[in-house]
């Protein structure tokens, strides 16, 4: 799947100030020879991964309106959650975060 317009390197939101992880996000990206970068990427272009329609909509506002972003992605046997935080009144997320959904 590639795009020759340019727009899959445009991100479509901004991550905020700080992009941290959790230990066993980094635990399960580390067995699975992943990369945090690929996955924020991802998340940046509102590849949301395997979220219901109701949540890639939900998403979709979120750029609009400045609440919660969630991606969900399958790494190995696992799910890797990306969540950017609401933005504050002045329209800028505080931070985005990797993590496993039981550390939520």
């Amino acid at each position: 799947m590639s795009e020759n317009n340019g727009s899959h390197r445009n991100p479509k939101f901004a991550l905020g100030k700080q992009v941290v992880a959790t230990p066993g996000a980094l635990e399960l990206l580390e067995q699975c020879g992943k990369n945090a970068a690929e996955f924020i990427q991802r998340h940046l272009r509102l590849e949301q991964g395997i979220l219901c329609s109701e949540d890639h909509e939900l998403n979709s506002e979120a750029v609009i309106d400045g609440s919660r972003i969630l991606s969900s992605f399958k790494v190995g046997q696992e799910k890797l959650w990306v969540i950017s935080e609401a933005a504050d009144d002045s329209g800028q997320r505080a931070a985005t975060t990797l993590l496993l959904p039981e550390e939520y």
